[in-house]
């Protein structure tokens, strides 16, 4: 029997509002597990989560059966309410309207991997990747920014 083949790849960028250094250490692998949980329960895989107190980044292989707008939406809102309803941060966390989602060609995951990975680092060594980290401040430009 012949059946679909999909490789979809899609690398999301989004802050929190106003990127206020709102990630707390005490709070990410357990934000991040939120997120993560919340792509497979549509049924994405996912290859990489991580980031820094104001933006994180995920990416992920992505189904035919969702689209990058509805799985942004249940992602962010998903983690946010988790976060204020659960983990209880002295302020309210919210993440910024818009986010950027960008096709990665299947020869690129392990870079791209290893980008996410290794966000602190390259944030702490000013090795950045300036198309993906200034992505969400940008958010009139057409480049991959969409609000939800």
């Amino acid at each position: 029997m012949r059946r679909n083949r999909l490789a979809l790849y899609v690398h999301f960028v989004w802050t929190t509002w106003d990127r206020l250094p709102l990630i707390e250490p005490a709070m990410e692998r357990r934000l991040y597990r939120n997120i993560g949980d919340s792509a497979k329960s549509l049924g994405c895989q996912i290859l990489a989560i991580n980031g820094v107190a104001d933006h994180v980044h995920i990416l992920l292989s992505l189904p035919s059966t969702i689209a990058i707008a509805a799985l942004a939406k249940k992602m962010k809102g998903t983690s946010s309410r988790f976060v204020n309803d659960q983990l209880q941060p002295s302020t309210l966390f919210k993440w910024q309207g818009f986010y950027g989602a960008f096709s990665v060609s299947r020869w690129d995951l392990p870079k791209i991997v290893s980008y996410i990975n290794n966000q602190k680092e390259h944030h702490a060594q000013d090795t950045l990747w300036p198309e993906l980290e200034d992505t969400v401040d940008q958010a009139d430009d057409a480049s991959g920014v969409f609000a939800d």
